[in-house]
């Protein structure tokens, strides 16, 4: 399919209903009238100050105290935003508490779709939070969940956020050793560990892990237990003598809205606590807060991903990525997320759909490693299930081909807005993402988000249209980290995004923009694929891959040779009945030189059992490629928040015994 012919446009209707369009409209009322989403995403980066202020008017922010002025200080890192305001997250998810109406879905593999109304949710919250602080838990302590996507986690971040203390979770397919590198730097007061999890039919039982996490983490006082497995000893299950069960936790005296507190905090007092995937050293902390979440996320939710009040809002997702907290934070636009705990393929690969279709989801979000094995297994969900409820589906998690946006048009519905996006961890929320006024075109994302200042950079600095670069952000973002915890001097932040261009957010992945602001990322650019001074993104290659069938899976690499040459190898998963031949191999060259250069051409081609993953869905290319320079795997990965530990094996025997580095730095 040619990029520059649409896959989709929003019809009159969409345009008409769509949230952009009321702001548009609201904005225009206030003398600011723009004609095209450029011209408005322009006016969001150059006016700051008007921007945020008006997004603070239009979805009437509440705050116990207003604020001075939007920035204070506007430098980066550093930037200080809305001083004076006082609020809370969890307020503002609990303002839309009445009763009658669903607050939140959820499902395991065992347990249907139960619906959590707005009245038990707002009860339980405030029960748990009554209780923390009668436990002495109170502002800026810290609380930490080995929790599944589960409505107990979501009942546990609010009670937590509530009162002023902070956040941070772990999903319990996590091995030990990964929770406590992450959770002993926080130093928790309390944790709400569960006893384990059912995942493709199976029982895993988490009661060894919670035991080792709470041993491991001395500054512990309280130990909530959440029980999901049945049959268990009560004697035996518990992780510590002094733990209370989720029952005990939740079971005191009702506290009516009117007479619960929610603590107010400074604009930037730290919410909760997300982790870098732990590839090179211990994970990063990176601690976001309360105003810059809010703001963000009810923009992201409503002006970008177009989420309506009563949406249903699906994406699959652990309680140890992003997209949960993105998932929750539906609550302050009064959507209804949909959580979901298992298996996305079992009892058949359709399962989600069923969900969909069940649960009457109207915004779908998967990552494109979903969308590989549902086109394995030949799932055609139109077919098979009522979607007329959809209407909205993002892709997000690693780069998106074009063949992967057809797939949606082709094998769910032909009018669904199935757009990508990208952001990070870092930011917890889209750098690059969709529009729904504008058309749609398959492989390219829509655009730069509003109040995202983000282009591509060349060596030199200088931003740069329809040419590969750096992804910057040039200018702060309320929603950008307040650190990372434990850095006292700032210089691990500051090393992480500024140490390249001073100043200026260097955000890690490789970028082009276009001449109508479309976007392409293009995977990260410490897992660059530079070759004689041409920069190759390894979303590139993973593209025109798409194009060899035999090909189920790839990840690809540049080593630099101390002589100054490059080793590329290409590592494939082939699928069943394929070989890895010499018209196999000639196939692929071909590819690569056709549709891209031939530089492209990966050096030799190897076949792999398996792809190596983190237990987010993203391809782990950077530790491969530290392992294949000799850093031992312990060094170069966490193996615990992997989804594949042992996929990494063959890549440390390849480097120990294969010579290909030597000869091709002999040859020079």
């Amino acid at each position: 399919m040619n990029l520059e012919q649409s896959v989709w446009a929003p019809s009159a209707e969409r345009v008409e209903g769509a949230n952009l369009t009321h702001y548009l409209r609201w904005l225009a009322g206030r003398g600011r009238v723009f004609d095209s989403y450029e011209s408005l995403w322009r006016w969001s980066v150059d006016d700051q100050d008007a921007f945020w202020a008006s997004l603070w008017d239009y979805f009437e922010i509440i705050a116990s105290s207003g604020y001075e002025r939007v920035l204070g200080i506007r430098t980066m890192p550093g930037a200080e935003w809305f001083p004076g305001a006082r609020l809370n997250f969890a307020a503002h998810a609990l303002r839309h508490e009445r009763p009658g109406a669903d607050a939140l879905l959820h499902a395991t593999e065992r347990c249907g779709l139960t619906a959590l109304s707005w009245s038990q949710l707002g009860r339980d919250v405030r029960r748990l939070a009554t209780r923390m602080r009668g436990l002495g838990v109170g502002s800026g302590d810290r609380v930490v969940a080995y929790l599944p996507n589960s409505s107990e986690a979501v009942i546990a971040m609010l009670a937590t956020v509530s009162i002023g203390a902070i956040w941070a979770a772990c999903s319990p397919d996590f091995g030990a050793r990964g929770v406590i590198d992450r959770f002993q730097q926080l130093e928790p007061r309390l944790i709400f560990g569960v006893d384990g999890y059912f995942y493709g039919g199976k029982c895993f039982d988490k009661r060894p892990e919670l035991r080792s996490i709470v041993d491991a983490l001395p500054t512990l006082q309280h130990v909530v237990y959440v029980r999901h497995l049945e049959n268990l000893e009560p004697d035996s299950a518990a992780p510590a003598a002094h733990a209370i069960s989720w029952e005990d936790a939740v079971g005191g005296p009702d506290v009516p809205p009117e007479e619960f507190r929610f603590e107010q905090v400074p604009f930037a007092h730290p919410l909760w606590i997300l982790f870098s995937s732990g590839t090179t050293g211990l994970p990063k902390p990176i601690v976001h807060s309360h105003g810059g979440m809010i703001l963000e996320q009810i923009k992201s939710l409503k002006l970008m991903m177009d989420i309506h009040s009563g949406d249903r809002v699906f994406f699959f997702t652990t309680t140890g990525w992003m997209m949960w907290n993105f998932l929750v934070s539906a609550l302050l636009v009064d959507a209804v997320p949909v959580l979901y705990d298992g298996n996305p393929t079992y009892p058949d690969a359709g399962a989600l759909w069923a969900m969909v279709e069940q649960s009457g989801t109207s915004f779908f979000g998967a990552s494109p490693t979903y969308v590989r094995m549902l086109d394995k297994a030949g799932v055609t969900p139109k077919n098979r299930f009522d979607l007329s409820k959809l209407k909205s589906v993002m892709l997000a998690g690693s780069p998106v081909t074009a063949d992967v946006t057809r797939w949606f048009y082709q094998h769910v519905k032909p009018d669904v807005w199935a757009f990508s996006g990208s952001g990070g961890t870092d930011l917890c929320t889209g750098i690059v993402g969709g529009v729904v006024l504008q058309p749609l075109y398959a492989g390219e994302i829509q655009a730069r988000q509003l109040g995202v200042a983000a282009f591509a950079f060349d060596d030199a600095g200088r931003a740069v249209v329809d040419e590969v670069g750096e992804l910057v952000i040039t200018k702060p973002l309320p929603c950008m980290p307040v650190g990372f915890w434990n850095d006292r001097d700032g210089s691990r932040y500051r090393d992480a995004y500024f140490d390249h261009f001073p100043g200026v957010w260097r955000h890690g992945d490789f970028f082009k923009v276009n001449e109508r602001g479309g976007s392409f990322v293009l995977g990260r650019s410490d897992a660059t694929l530079n070759r004689y001074g041409v920069r190759i993104g390894t979303a590139e290659v993973y593209r025109a891959l798409a194009d060899v069938r035999e090909i189920e899976d790839a990840l690809i690499v540049n080593l630099d040779l101390p002589n100054g040459g490059f080793f590329m190898p290409l590592f494939v998963k082939l699928r069943d009945g394929a070989q890895l031949d010499e018209a196999l191999c000639a196939k692929v060259r071909e590819c690569m030189r056709k549709t891209y250069s031939a530089r492209h051409v990966p050096d030799k081609i190897y076949q792999v059992a398996a792809i190596p993953y983190t237990l987010n869905g993203k391809k782990m290319e950077v530790p491969v490629r530290r392992i294949l320079m000799g850093v031992p795997i312990g060094k170069a990965a966490d193996r615990s928040a992997m989804a594949d530990a042992g996929s990494l094996d063959f890549f440390a025997h390849f480097a120990a015994s294969q010579t290909e580095y030597a000869y091709r730095a002999a040859e020079g």
